[in-house]
């Protein structure tokens, strides 16, 4: 029953990843973009982690998982504050670029 359990929320996993990678492509922005990759890190990831704790049982292995799963939540959303907050400091032309490749998409270059 586990097995089957784990199975199912690895492929909520998989889902979660898949729907945001296609969120990678969609978007143009480096700060939806950054937004969309942080969610696939700690969404997906962690989902998946937790399936494979799920499905093997709980023992000394799934305490390691369990552990790093709490790391991922911990840091993932710290990385990508401390990405997005670099990038509005140095005022960087991220958006023009974003909208230049827009233009050109639509123009069907």
């Amino acid at each position: 029953m586990t097995e089957i359990i784990g199975n199912i929320i690895i492929g909520i996993g998989i889902g979660f990843t898949c729907f945001g990678i296609a969120g990678l492509f969609r978007f143009n922005d480096f700060f939806t973009r950054l937004l969309v990759s942080s969610k696939i890190d700690t969404v997906g990831a962690l989902t998946l982690i937790i399936g494979v704790a799920v499905r093997m049982g709980f023992s000394f292995f799934t305490g390691k998982i369990l552990f790093l799963a709490v790391i991922m939540l911990i840091f993932n959303p710290l990385v990508a504050h401390v990405l997005a907050r670099s990038a509005h400091i140095s005022e960087k032309d991220i958006n023009e670029k974003a909208k230049e490749e827009a233009k050109n998409q639509a123009e069907g270059v």
